[in-house]
């Protein structure tokens, strides 16, 4: 099912809806829906590009003691000091991996991404503790999906509220991915790959 349906304001009674690209993150969205005192379904999104993906993995350390689902997920990588970051890509999912491979290849050291591993409940708390020290960076949210699916329509907003509450730059996130379009894909896979490489570029501002 589509994600944009999923996270219809008539649906979203259905209860937590997250991503996990890499195994510690469905193995700690588990342990904690099975620990929770209520019972509502769980919406896992993935896709079966990563069950094998090199960069979608977790060590051994990171399922022991103290470990727990992360809401969102902040840069990983050495970059430029955060004050010098004049860009931060917030996305969820697969294009992660995409941005993160290409930003590695090119060499770039000034944009910060950062995942947003739940989208509802959406973790406010969160994000805004990711976001707070890229003072003097510009917000872009990216999405493979066209614009009218995917998830953008759902965080637009509460990306807006969470840059408000901050002493940034930063006061509303921008939008980088697919134009509008009446079906999520465009049906050849040479022009798809070319959107995709378009898209990711954009987002990294190259």
């Amino acid at each position: 099912q589509l994600l944009d349906r999923i996270i219809d304001p008539d649906r979203l009674q259905a209860g937590p809806m997250a991503f996990q690209p890499i195994r510690l993150v469905r193995l700690e969205i588990l342990r904690r829906q099975l620990k929770a005192n209520y019972r509502k379904p769980l919406v896992l999104m993935t896709p079966k590009s990563l069950l094998r993906h090199k960069l979608a993995v977790s060590s051994l350390s990171d399922f022991g003691p103290g470990s727990a689902f992360k809401y969102v997920i902040p840069e990983i990588d050495a970059i430029a000091p955060e004050e010098e970051v004049k860009r931060v890509v917030l996305c969820t999912g697969k294009v992660y991996y995409d941005l993160l491979q290409e930003r590695r290849d090119k060499g770039v050291k000034d944009v910060a991404i950062i995942r947003v591993e739940q989208i509802h409940p959406f973790p406010q708390t969160s994000l805004s503790r990711a976001l707070a020290p890229y003072r003097n960076a510009e917000v872009v949210w990216c999405q493979e999906e066209p614009e009218n699916m995917g998830a953008w329509t759902f965080v637009d907003r509460r990306i807006e509220k969470v840059l408000k509450t901050l002493d940034i730059k930063a006061k509303r996130p921008d939008y980088i991915g697919r134009e509008d379009a009446a079906s999520p894909a465009t049906g050849l896979a040479r022009v798809h790959q070319q959107q995709q490489e378009a898209l990711v570029r954009a987002a990294l501002g190259l």
